[in-house]
Parts: structure tokens; C-alpha cells; sequence
């Protein structure tokens, strides 16, 4: 019988009258890579989080190596060897790997023995990472390695990967796999929290699944399907049924020609690029987080400045009109069919401070009675629009009756259509994001990283309804981080590596690996112009 790193008796934790965990009893055994699944909402973070000391529960008990102890904070956590690896980094971007891995630590700065304990642990694990490098010139795998190294050298023995691969290539989620093996065959225990099925089955020994709090099951990995932890998760039977159609008479809707983009302190972030999104199809955009994706969906939205280029909108007789040249409010003027699902969804997208159906209104109200335009705007300009326009006369049966359907159809979980957005989860503020865009029919729709904090049955909603939109005859630009999805939907694929184009290939066929290459790349080549 194996022996148990780790294990919860009866654990319970209430915010308020929610119970986010119900009465919930699991172990994780020495030397055991233990997946953890559940939708959003099911309890999983708020669970590692008081493994973690981050929260403290209001019921039952946790034992490490078989005693039972007290977790307050995050220290005992640590001092008791319990690690975990959040999926927002938390490094200081002008220290070095060695400085960021030491700081907080007690005793004597010494730098050059910590350098030597660091590529001890490297060379143990299979890690790579330079202990000299400056984390602001880091790529996204290896901070992710600095993050794991903190807690190998404050000698952790159970580490929690809380969505570990979410911004990997899948070479680099291949490498991050071996080094979860090796650390398992040295007798560490390791939880890992992902929405991805595939690496379930490929990377850990046993599957646990919570669902509305409450523990569900377990399984060994090697006596599951997808299909079956799918339907665990959600209760009922979930499949992603994509039909991938030819596009019907597709036209160029929006035409990009050579395209640069600075930020503000004059570093190129879109690089040359050209391209040309056409009605009917999803042209997938593939590329390592900060690769230039949300630059360029920006840019087309009008929300970029320093911009060199055309960003040419298509009507269906060929006129063009310069995007570049208008502001949103006039894009939405000139009646341009454009909606953007931005990354920052309270930032820009959404105003914290509204309810939903509020929220509806922002793209509508402008002229009295309730229209659908086609425009973003950020909170600021919202805010001014909300106060110079809404009066006696505002129409708000049709934003409510539009709030209804979104929560509805795609289940947000909230206690009414008049709860602020700001107090609801980032997973139902995104689907409410989302629902809203997709409500308007346009005929180009971009999307940034449209199901980010979604479980699987709300993702595989998204997915159809975007799907959908493409039928309709939209020009679908679509930023995701799951590239086996972005396989699955696009019909185009455009590969971005550091701001430039690396390759432009058809979707259906294509090799996983090849577009991992080309992401991390410039020497991919395409298939087509």
C-alpha cells in the first residue's frame, strides 16, 4: 500500500452562506502526480489554497506523512513542504532567477552558493535556466521554472501546479511533463489542476474530481477515457462536436498590410505583418503569450496608436475604408460590423462597477431606443457615454432581455441580472463578455483568449457559439491558448514568434508539433501566401 503524503479528512469551507467545500476527504500518496478537476466553481482552488495556507478550514483536517497539522499561512505551509506554483507568476521582473528564488529567505546573502544549489536542483530534475538571467528577459517556460525552483529549494515535497501548461508550446509543456516525472520518481507528490484532458491522461497517475464543492470520485489515469472524466466533471455526458464546414463564398473582410505596432516606450510588438481575414472562416492566431496577439487584435479594434501600416475593413462590394484612421466610436459610426472580446475583460471589455444588464447597454444606448453597434470602447469612455446618454428615454428592456438569454444559455452563475459584474467569478464574467460580443451578429469578430478561467462544458459552449458565428458568415479572429483547440476550430492558422509572422498553414491536418516549432521559431516557413 502506498504511503500517503498527504491527505484531507472532512474538509469543509464557507464564504458566508456559499459552501465552497462540502465536507470533502482525499489523499495524495509519496512518489504520485494527482490530477484535480472540477468546473469553475467546483471547489478545486479554494481546496489548494488551504493546503497552500492561504485560507484556513472551518472543518475537518489535514495530515502530513500521517500527523495531523495546522496550517495558518502560507509559511507553515512551506515549513511543512507544501508548495504552490500560481498561474499569474509572482517574480520581480529586474531581479535575476538566483535573486527572485532567494528573497525572503533568512540568514546570509550569498549568491554564489545559492547559483550552486540552484543548478544542483537543474541538473537533478532537468531543468534549464540561467541563474545570471534578468526575469524581464525571460521567456514564459522559464519564469514557470523560477516559480517551481522556489519552492524545490525552500524544499518542497508536495508541489500544486495550479494550470501549469496554459501559456506552454507543446514542447515545452513535453519538457515540463519530464520534469513532473522525474521529481514523482524521486518520491515527490505533485497536484496538478487542468482543463486539458489529453495531458491528464499523459502526465499523472490518478484523477480526483470535485463538482460543486462536493468530491465526486477518483480513478486511476490508466482506467480512464476523456469522455468519462468529462461527464464526471460536469454530471452529464459533454463532447466537443466541431463539424468543420469549407467556408461558403468567403470574401477578405479585413486586410492587413504591413503592420507594425510600438508600445509606449518604442518597442516593436507587431513586426511587418500581413495578412487577410475572410468572411466565413476562423483564422486562428497560434503564438507564445506575448507574441504580438493582443496587439494586433487591438490595433483592428482601433484601440492602438503607434501604429505604422493598413488595417483595411471590406464591405461585401469591395469598398474599403482605413481602420487606422478612425477612432472606435467612429468605426462604430460608419457602421462597421466589428466586435472585440478584449483579454482584460474588466479593463476594457466590461465596467466592474455595473450589472449585467447595464453592462448590455454599453454598445446600444447611444441613440435612445435599443441597437445592436458594433464597437469597443474602454471603461473610461463607457463611463462618460453611460452619463452624457442615459435619460427617461434609455431603452432597458431590451439590454435586460438580452442579459436574461446570455445568463441563461450559457449559465452564469449569479443571483440576478442586477448584481454587479465585479462581484461575480472571472469564468461568469467572461462567459457574460463573451455572450454580449457574439449577441451582436457581427460580421468580424475577435476574439482574445475567449474562454480563459472557463471550465470545459461552459469552453466547449464558447467554442460552438463561435463556431456558429463563422456559419453565419463572420470573419472570425481567434486567440487562444489551447492550440489542440485552435487545431480544431480554425480553417487558417497564423503563426506569430516574437511579433512576426513564422507561417500562415491550413487548419485542417496540421501538425501539432510543426505549429509548436513555428511559435517558438521564424525558420517555420508557411504553406501559403
Amino acid at each position: 500500500m502506498s504511503e500517503k503524503a498527504i491527505e484531507l479528512k472532512n474538509i469543509t469551507k464557507r464564504f458566508g452562506t456559499v459552501v465552497a467545500n462540502d465536507n470533502i476527504s482525499l489523499s495524495v500518496n509519496k512518489g504520485e502526480i494527482l490530477a484535480l478537476l472540477g468546473e469553475n466553481g467546483s471547489g478545486k482552488t479554494t481546496l489548494m489554497n488551504m493546503i497552500s495556507g492561504i485560507y484556513y478550514p472551518d472543518e475537518g483536517s489535514i495530515f502530513i506523512d500521517g500527523k495531523e497539522v495546522t496550517i495558518a499561512n502560507p509559511k507553515d505551509a512551506l515549513n511543512l513542504g507544501i508548495g504552490m506554483v500560481h498561474q499569474h507568476f509572482k517574480l520581480v521582473d529586474v531581479l535575476t532567477a538566483t535573486e527572485n528564488i532567494i528573497l525572503g529567505l533568512p540568514g546570509k546573502l550569498d549568491l554564489k552558493a545559492a547559483e550552486a544549489k540552484i543548478r544542483e536542483i537543474c541538473d537533478k530534475y532537468g531543468f534549464v535556466i540561467d541563474p545570471k538571467k534578468k526575469v524581464y528577459d525571460m521567456t514564459v517556460s522559464e519564469k514557470q521554472t523560477v516559480e517551481i525552483m522556489k519552492v524545490l529549494y525552500r524544499g518542497a515535497s508536495i508541489l500544486i501546479l495550479d494550470e501549469p501548461t496554459a501559456v506552454l508550446t507543446p514542447q515545452e509543456a513535453e519538457r515540463l511533463f519530464l520534469v513532473m516525472w522525474r521529481m514523482r520518481n524521486d518520491g515527490k507528490s505533485v497536484i496538478i489542476i487542468t482543463h486539458k484532458m489529453h495531458e491528464v491522461k499523459e502526465v499523472s497517475d490518478r484523477v480526483v474530481v470535485l463538482r460543486k464543492g462536493q468530491y465526486i470520485g477518483e480513478m486511476d489515469t490508466a482506467d480512464c477515457d476523456v469522455q468519462k472524466m468529462t461527464d464526471m466533471m460536469v454530471g452529464h455526458a459533454v463532447s466537443l462536436n466541431i463539424t468543420r464546414k469549407t467556408p461558403v463564398d468567403p470574401k477578405p473582410r479585413i486586410e492587413i498590410s504591413h503592420l507594425t505596432i510600438r508600445d509606449e516606450e518604442g518597442v516593436v510588438k507587431i513586426d511587418d505583418v500581413s495578412f487577410t481575414a475572410n468572411s466565413g472562416e476562423i483564422l486562428g492566431i497560434a503564438g507564445v503569450s506575448g507574441s504580438g496577439q493582443k496587439e494586433l487584435l487591438e490595433a483592428i479594434a482601433g484601440l492602438q496608436k503607434n501604429v505604422e501600416g493598413k488595417v483595411f475593413y471590406i464591405e461585401d462590394n469591395g469598398d474599403k475604408t482605413d481602420l487606422l484612421k478612425l477612432s472606435p466610436l467612429k468605426i462604430s459610426e460608419k457602421g462597421i460590423a466589428l466586435s472585440f472580446v478584449p483579454e482584460d475583460r474588466l479593463g476594457m471589455g466590461l465596467v466592474g462597477s455595473m450589472n449585467i444588464a447595464e453592462n448590455m447597454m454599453i454598445r446600444s444606448f447611444r441613440n435612445g431606443p435599443y441597437v445592436e453597434e458594433q464597437v469597443e470602447k474602454n471603461k473610461a469612455e463607457a463611463l462618460q457615454v453611460i452619463k452624457r446618454s442615459l435619460n427617461p428615454f434609455t431603452d432597458r428592456k431590451g439590454p435586460r432581455k438580452l442579459a436574461e438569454t446570455v445568463v441563461e444559455d450559457l449559465n452564469v452563475v449569479t443571483p440576478s441580472i442586477t448584481t454587479p459584474v465585479k462581484n461575480l467569478s472571472g469564468g461568469n464574467v467572461q462567459k457574460i463578455l463573451v455572450g454580449r460580443e457574439i449577441a451582436s451578429k457581427p460580421k468580424v469578430l475577435l476574439t482574445a483568449y475567449a474562454v480563459r478561467g472557463l471550465d470545459i462544458n461552459s469552453s466547449y459552449q464558447i467554442y460552438d457559439l463561435i463556431n456558429k458565428q463563422k456559419e453565419a458568415g463572420s470573419a472570425v479572429v481567434y486567440v487562444g491558448e489551447d492550440l489542440d483547440v485552435l487545431l480544431e476550430l480554425s480553417d487558417r492558422i497564423l503563426v506569430l514568434c516574437g511579433g512576426k509572422v513564422s507561417g500562415l498553414i491550413d487548419g485542417p491536418g496540421a501538425d501539432k508539433n510543426k505549429v509548436g516549432l513555428m511559435m517558438t521559431s521564424l525558420e517555420g516557413g508557411s504553406d501559403e501566401n
